[in-house]
């Protein structure tokens, strides 16, 4: 099976988030892309920490009635310690030898690989799945790869602008705005009823 890793704090996860994962899908012929929550990222702190376990089923709210495309892991909230993605890679890699991976990333991060922990390791166990977006471009994300081991087996596709963060769906909670339209019901309904991210009334 051909599948992708979708990684990140979610925090909450939203419809950027789902796009990514479906253009990933439909563009790469992948069988399937897993959410996988960090539980600490190595290169910054989860702002607003709602706990990674809530942060885990948000993502599997998210992505509720839709499993037949998409899953979530709870493979880095359940593991010690800084969550590198080599070594999430190599449990999936030992779990199920027969599957191949791919990384979804944007071209931000991409551009960022060789700074990663252990990045060439990285890049032998799954292939780089690149979102092509406004920010960095290809040749820069080519650039900053080109030192790297497995660089060439890198993959670009195509992914919609979607001018959504979690950032910004944080600031609204907070501001008691409604965040509906922006992230699926059901992860308004529990960042309701949870009362995450010091909401101060409803933000349906």
């Amino acid at each position: 099976m051909r599948i992708g890793i979708l990684g990140g704090t979610f925090n909450p996860p939203h419809l950027g988030h789902l796009i990514c994962a479906q253009e990933a899908y439909l563009q790469l012929g992948l069988d399937r892309v897993t959410l996988i929550p960090a539980r600490i990222p190595p290169h910054k702190p989860v702002e607003d920490e709602p706990g990674p376990e809530h942060r885990l089923e948000l993502c599997r709210l998210a992505i509720h009635g839709d499993e037949e495309r998409f899953a979530v892991s709870d493979a880095e909230i359940v593991r010690e310690g800084p969550s590198y993605t080599v070594d999430t890679l190599e449990g999936l890699q030992s779990s199920a030898p027969d599957h191949e991976l791919f990384l979804i990333v944007g071209g931000d991060i991409a551009a960022g690989l060789p700074n990663w922990h252990r990045p060439e390791r990285v890049l032998s166990l799954a292939t780089l799945a690149v979102a092509k977006r406004r920010g960095t471009s290809r040749a820069a994300v080519d650039e900053a790869l080109r030192s790297l081991a497995g660089n060439e087996r890198t993959r670009f596709f195509r992914m919609p602008r979607i001018a959504v963060s979690s950032t910004m769906l944080r600031d609204r909670v907070r501001a008691g705005q409604p965040i509906r339209y922006y992230v699926p019901d059901a992860v308004i309904g529990y960042i309701d009823q949870h009362r995450l991210y010091a909401g101060v009334g409803s933000v349906r």
